[in-house]
C-alpha cells in the first residue's frame, strides 16, 4: 500500500508562496505608483491592475515555461552495473541523515483541519459573488427598465427614474444611464462634461477590468491586499478620466462644478457595478481639477522604468524556470517497482545470526541472496536510491541485519537474465511490503547533496586493465570494500558515486564527465568504526579468520582527503530538491 502527498499540504505550501510571491509583485507596483505620482494616472491605473492579476497569475506557471526552454535531462544516479557482484562491506555505520518528521502524517492524524478551512474559504467566496451578483441584477433590472433615448458615439443612452448618478453598465454592451430631470439641473456645457467622463470609462473599458479585479477579491477575499488594489482602482481610473476630459477642451471650473451637481442631485453613489461620476475621493479630485494639478507626459526615463519593470517581472520567473531545470536535472527520481516485473515466489528472511558485521548481496539465476543486510540498506536498494533518501525509518531499520534468500517461479527465472539491475532490486519493493509491512510515499524535499568532480591537477583514476574470462571477454567489474578500504577493477564512477554516498551519508551525483572503465584503490580511516563483534566465517581457535580484512589505520587521511589526494576527485557541497521516500510505517518480519 502507498500514499501519496495530501493535497490539502502541497495546496497549502502552494497557496502560501503564492501569497507572498503576489504580494512582493504589489510592493513594486506600489513604489511605482509612487515614483510616477505627477504623471498620467492611466499609467498608475494599469500598474494597480498589473498586481491584482498577478493574483491570477502563479510564478509556477511562467517557471514551468521556463523549463519548456530547457528541458531537463535528468542523469540518473545509476546503481554498479556488474550483473552479479559480491561487496564486503565495512561495518554497519549508524545513519547521520536525520528522520524527518512526515508533515503529511500530522495531517493525516487530523483531517478537520484542511476540510474546514476549504469550507470556510467557499463560503467566504460564495458570500462575495452573491453579493456582486445581487447588485449586478439590480443594475441590470434598472438598464432594462430605462427608457431609451439616442445614442451618443454608438453607446446607447437610456433614462431611468432611479435616482442614481449618472453610470455605464454592462462589460461587453455597455449602456449610458442617466437619472430623469438631471438634464433640467446642469447647464449643456456641464452635461458635455458628465458624458464625455462616462464616455472615457466607455473607451478604457474600466467595467471589463474591474470585473477581473472583482474574480480576485472573490478568490482571495481573506486577503486585505486585494481589497486595497480595489481602491486603488477606483480612484485612478476616476482620475485618468477626470485628466482626459479636461485634456478634451473642457473647463476645469464647469467640469468640478457638473461633479458636485451630481452628487448633490443622487440619492446613491457610487454605482454598483458600474463606472460612475462620484467614484474615488470627491474633496480631491475636485482641488486637483480646479488647481490645474494634472498628469505630465513621461519622459523616456520614466517610460523605460517601466518597460524593465514589466520585462522582469515576466523574465525573471522564466528565467529562474530555465536555470532551475538545469540546476535540478541532475536529481534522480526514485525507482518505483515496474507491473510487470516478476514476484518473489518464495522468501526467507532470518535474523543474522553471525557476529561479523559484513554483508554481501548476489543475483541467483532464480532469485536473490543477502547476508546481513539491514532494512534500511533494502530499501536504498529496492528503490535505487542513496540512504540519505530514505527518511523516516525507525532506528532498529539501520541495525537489526537479516539473512534473505528469495526466489521466483521457476516459469519466471527466464525472465531475470533482461532485467536491468535497477529492476531486480526494484523487486525488492513488494517482499518488503508483504514481509515487512511497509508503507511509504514519495515528497520532494530541498536537502544538501554532493557533486563529484574532477580535482584541479586532473585524474588519477587508472584506465582498466580487467584481464578476459578465457573466452575473448572482459570479466565482470568487481568491487570490494571493507572498513577503510575500497578495491576496484574495472569499475565506472558510477560505482564509486554509489560507495562514496553510503560513507559520506549523502547523496553524492557524478559530474566527473569520466565515463570509462578504471582501476583504482582507496584508502581511508572511517568515521564511524565500531569494535568487531566477533569471528567471522572460517575464524581459527585463536580470533579472526584469514579472510577478515585488517582492521583500518586509525591515522590515516579521511575520505574526502584521500578522495582527492589518491584518485584526483572531490566533493563540492551543493543543494537542491531531490525525490525523497518517507517511510510512513515497517515492522520487523517473523522468522521463517
Amino acid at each position: 500500500m502507498r500514499f501519496s502527498i495530501p493535497p490539502s499540504e502541497v495546496f497549502a505550501a502552494a497557496l502560501v508562496n503564492h501569497l507572498w510571491q503576489s504580494t512582493a509583485v504589489l510592493l513594486a507596483a506600489w513604489l511605482l505608483t509612487l515614483a510616477l505620482r505627477k504623471n498620467c494616472a492611466a499609467v498608475r491605473y494599469w500598474l494597480w491592475m498589473a498586481a491584482s492579476c498577478k493574483y491570477l497569475l502563479p510564478f509556477s506557471l511562467l517557471i514551468a515555461v521556463g523549463t519548456i526552454f530547457h528541458p531537463a535531462t535528468r542523469i540518473s544516479i545509476q546503481r554498479p552495473a556488474a550483473a552479479a557482484m559480491e561487496q564486503v562491506v565495512e561495518p554497519f555505520s549508524q545513519s547521520t541523515t536525520a528522520a524527518f518528521a512526515s508533515p503529511a502524517a500530522a495531517l493525516r492524524g487530523n483531517q478537520r483541519l484542511p476540510v474546514f478551512l476549504l469550507v470556510l474559504w467557499a463560503g467566504g467566496a460564495l458570500l462575495v459573488v452573491a453579493r456582486w451578483w445581487r447588485r449586478w441584477l439590480h443594475m441590470r433590472a434598472i438598464a432594462r427598465a430605462a427608457t431609451p433615448k439616442t445614442f451618443v458615439r454608438d453607446v446607447p443612452v437610456r433614462s431611468t427614474s432611479t435616482l442614481l448618478e449618472p453610470g455605464v453598465f454592462g462589460v461587453f454592451r455597455p449602456v449610458l444611464l442617466l437619472p430623469e430631470g438631471i438634464v433640467g439641473r446642469l447647464t449643456e456645457s456641464q452635461m458635455n462634461a458628465i458624458v464625455a467622463h462616462e464616455l472615457c470609462h466607455v473607451k478604457r473599458r474600466d467595467n471589463l477590468t474591474y470585473a477581473l479585479h472583482m474574480v480576485v477579491e472573490a478568490l482571495f477575499w481573506f486577503y486585505p491586499p486585494v481589497w486595497w488594489i480595489g481602491a486603488r482602482l477606483i480612484e485612478e481610473r476616476e482620475r485618468a478620466c477626470d485628466e482626459a476630459v479636461v485634456q478634451s477642451g473642457n473647463e476645469a471650473e464647469t467640469y468640478a462644478e457638473s461633479i458636485v451637481s451630481v452628487c448633490k442631485f443622487c440619492l446613491e453613489s457610487p454605482l454598483a457595478c458600474a463606472a460612475g461620476v462620484s467614484g474615488s475621493d470627491l474633496k480631491q479630485r475636485i482641488v486637483r481639477i480646479m488647481s490645474g494639478r494634472m498628469a505630465h507626459r513621461l519622459g523616456m526615463g520614466r517610460k523605460f522604468l517601466l518597460g524593465a519593470a514589466g520585462f522582469l517581472a515576466i523574465a525573471a520567473p522564466t528565467t529562474i524556470g530555465i536555470f532551475h531545470a538545469a540546476q535540478t536535472a541532475v536529481l534522480a527520481q526514485a525507482v518505483d517497482a515496474p507491473a510487470d516485473i516478476p514476484k518473489f515466489e518464495v522468501a526467507s528472511i532470518k535474523p543474522t545470526k553471525s557476529g561479523e558485521m559484513r554483508f554481501f548481496f548476489r543475483f541467483l539465476p532464480d532469485g536473490v541472496d543477502l547476508q546481513g543486510i539491514t532494512p534500511q540498506l533494502m530499501l536504498t536498494q529496492a528503490f535505487s536510491v542513496e540512504e540519505d533518501r530514505i527518511v523516516g525509518a525507525p532506528a532498529w531499520a539501520k541495525t537489526d541485519r537479516f539473512d534473505v534468500q528469495a526466489k521466483v517461479a521457476p516459469e519466471d527465472a527466464p525472465k531475470l537474465d533482461k532485467l536491468k539491475r535497477e529492476e531486480r532490486f526494484a523487486m525488492l519493493q513488494p517482499l518488503l511490503e508483504e514481509r515487512f509491512n511497509l508503507k511509504f510515499h514519495h515528497e520532494t524535499r530541498e536537502m544538501p547533496v554532493y557533486m563529484l568532480v574532477v580535482a584541479k591537477g586532473g585524474s588519477k583514476l587508472k584506465p582498466s586493465e580487467l584481464p578476459t574470462d578465457g573466452n575473448g571477454g572482459r570479466r565482470m567489474p568487481q568491487l570490494m570494500m571493507s572498513p577503510g578500504g575500497l578495491e576496484a577493477h574495472g569499475a565506472q564512477v558510477d560505482m564509486l558515486v554509489h560507495v562514496l554516498s553510503g560513507q559520506v551519508g549523502r547523496t553524492v551525483i557524478d559530474k566527473t564527465g569520466l565515463t570509462g572503465s578504471y582501476d583504482f584503490s582507496l584508502h581511508f580511516t572511517p568515521e564511524n568504526m565500531p569494535p568487531r563483534m566477533g569471528p567471522g566465517p572460517g575464524a581459527g581457535p585463536g580470533g579472526a579468520g584469514a579472510d577478515a580484512p585488517p582492521p583500518p589505520d586509525t591515522a590515516g587521511p579521511d575520505i574526502l582527503t584521500a578522495l582527492q589526494e589518491q584518485l584526483g576527485l572531490k566533493l563540492e557541497n551543493e543543494k537542491g530538491p531531490v525525490d525523497v521516500i518517507v517511510i510512513d510505517h515497517i515492522d520487523r518480519p517473523s522468522d521463517n
